[in-house]
């Protein structure tokens, strides 16, 4: 059905929402999904689809970009020294922007094994790293060499929905022995509470009597009438 066809009560919000591959979407249905990671997406769970390949590429690649960013920054550092604006201003440069590159290696780095307790801090930061943007460059090649960078954070965090799921899916399923006995006590229960009541009303029955029978209830209206 092309786009002039279909209804107009009918869009794209009305379609049923895709399944992400490898479980559902709330982590419910068909267990918790893996968190993908840039350059290496979900591959880092197995350690399968060239996940090597993919940690050397984005090793020599920071690598790569930081060599090219110090060239870069030198060039840059050149023309203020040809502007003739002095020694301290070339400090000055110089300083800010090991400092950035400091603060940037270091936040990127601990970005790495925990998530920021502060995220407002971290959008604060966020201009300061992207002058020392060589630093964070150096960290992603360092965590390269031994993992993909956020690995460890992302692992962890897995397993731990993994566990919770698992807990979940249990307690939901139950014993099912357990669950029979349960069954077999409620209807004893009931048994016993209705038995009482089916004696009560049989003990009742047997006081009133008898019920009367069509001829005893003709005498007895025929010796109604010969008394009056």
């Amino acid at each position: 059905m092309s786009e002039q066809q279909r209804p107009e009560g009918q869009d794209e919000q009305t379609a049923p929402p895709r399944r992400p591959p490898g479980g559902a979407a709330d982590g419910t249905a068909g267990g918790p999904v893996p968190e993908s990671l840039r350059f290496f997406g979900t591959t880092w769970v197995s350690h399968t689809g060239g996940y090597g390949l993919r940690r050397a590429g984005a090793a020599a690649g920071s690598l790569l970009a930081a060599a090219a960013s110090c060239v870069v920054l030198r060039f840059a550092y050149d023309g203020v020294a040809l502007a003739d604006v002095g020694s301290f201003v070339g400090v000055l440069v110089v300083a800010m922007f090991a400092v950035c590159g400091f603060v940037a290696f270091r936040r990127t780095w601990a970005g790495f094994s925990a998530r920021p307790a502060d995220p407002a801090r971290e959008e604060s930061l966020r201009s300061l790293k992207a002058i020392g943007f060589i630093g964070s460059l150096l960290a992603y090649f360092v965590r390269s060499l031994s993992e993909a960078p956020g690995e460890g954070l992302r692992r962890r965090e897995y397993e731990a929905a993994l566990v919770a799921y698992e807990k979940r899916r249990g307690a939901r399923s139950g014993n099912p022995g357990a669950r029979g006995a349960q069954q077999k006590n409620g209807r004893q229960k009931t048994a016993q509470q209705t038995n009482p009541q089916q004696k009560n009303g049989k003990r009742g029955a047997a006081a009133a009597g008898p019920a009367p029978t069509p001829r005893r209830a003709a005498g007895a209206r025929a010796d109604r009438r010969n008394h009056s």
